[in-house]
């Protein structure tokens, strides 16, 4: 279940075919695929273990457990699945604490969707507490419902959280824009039926039917998002 309540009031422009505009956190608002990785090195250093860099592209964007798991496997690191989530998400507190700088155009894009009032979700792979020190800084206005990892059944590369965001929403999933970072976002996207726009941050993604390769938010904005949907 989601645990932020649609907002009331949101509606879509008159003669737009889009209905809600869905966005990942990690690497897509905020700059922090990199901080993962770098809690990731720091506490497998700490068990006396190195990580191979090749790693850090199977391990982007996906939920915490897969992550988790394949570096426990890999290295033969002795801990567990649980005590090593805890770690990241204290290790991944302590890093954005000090510092969350957003990408470039967040701000800009976020303020142009709550201006126009497009009903906005935030979806992350990211578990609740970490969203809810994000959002300090993102600024929950913003969205009218937010979506974790640790709030669905399956979180990406499953449907499970945009189909939940849209249901949040009372919008069709094939009327949504999708903005996402990653391999793995990009596909639980898609599988839920939605039209993606990839601004890749840590390894490349190809364009695709349903699916729009920009190199940066900056240049997206909402008649770009509404041109992804035409009226039928």
């Amino acid at each position: 279940m989601t645990s932020t309540v649609s907002a009331p009031g949101t509606r879509t422009a008159e003669g737009s075919a889009l209905q809600a505009v869905l966005l990942d956190m990690d690497g897509t608002l905020v700059d922090t695929e990199g901080f993962w990785w770098d809690v990731e090195v720091d506490i497998f250093a700490r068990l006396g273990h190195t990580l191979d860099d090749s790693w850090r592209h199977v391990v982007v964007g996906g939920p915490m457990s897969r992550s988790a798991g394949f570096l426990i496997e890999a290295t033969g690191a002795d801990i567990t699945l649980a005590e090593l989530t805890v770690l990241l998400n204290e290790g991944f507190e302590d890093r954005i604490g000090r510092a969350l700088p957003l990408m470039p155009g967040a701000a800009r894009l976020l303020a142009e969707l709550a201006e126009h009032e497009i009903p906005t979700a935030l979806v992350s792979a990211s578990h609740r507490r970490i969203i809810d020190r994000v959002l300090t800084s993102l600024g929950p206005q913003h969205f009218a419902l937010t979506v974790a990892g640790d709030e669905v059944p399956r979180t990406k590369p499953h449907p499970d959280p945009y189909l939940a965001a849209a249901a949040g929403l009372g919008v069709d999933p094939a009327r949504c824009a999708v903005i996402e970072d990653t391999a793995t976002g990009v596909a639980a996207a898609e599988a839920a039926g939605c039209h993606v726009v990839a601004v890749p941050s840590v390894a490349p993604i190809s364009p695709a039917a349903r699916r729009t390769v920009v190199p940066s938010l900056e240049q997206v904005d909402l008649t770009f998002l509404r041109g992804l949907i035409p009226v039928s």
